[in-house]
């Protein structure tokens, strides 16, 4: 088949299914035909593009997924393998989610103290002194 019936059936871009193969995930073969030199998409590179957006959908990085992949080339993505994998995702989100709530809190302290250095009338015409005066960090 060709690229635009793997966009219907993928939900991808073409320029996201090209980027893959750039990136070695996919493999495609180029069509017999004396009058044009197109890609030809079969049911192996569609279930493996499919494979890539469920691999997408858990949070997976490229370089992940491109392990995973070799993973099921090679027989061996097991269900403990894979259930390790998907623990481990969830454990770095958890791990990002504190880091963004502690970095939310300090910005808000920052803002509190930007807040206080511009005082109460805050259209100053110059430049915001609470950002500007370096002592009030």
């Amino acid at each position: 088949m060709l690229i635009g019936e793997v966009v219907k059936r993928t939900g991808f871009s073409r320029d996201t299914i090209r980027f893959y193969e750039k990136k070695g995930l996919l493999i495609v073969g180029r069509t017999d035909s004396e009058w044009n030199n197109y890609k030809d998409y079969d049911d192996q590179a569609l279930r493996r593009l499919m494979l890539i957006k469920k691999c997408k959908g858990f949070g997976f990085t490229l370089n992940e997924i491109a392990n995973i992949l070799e993973l099921v080339d090679e027989e061996n993505a097991t269900c403990n393998i894979v259930t390790a994998r998907v623990e481990n995702k969830l454990s770095e989100i958890d791990h990002k989610i504190e880091e963004l709530i502690q970095l939310k809190k300090l910005i808000r302290e920052r803002f509190t103290s930007l807040e206080k250095a511009c005082g109460p009338n805050r259209k100053h015409k110059s430049n915001c002194v609470g950002l500007t005066n370096v002592s009030t960090f």
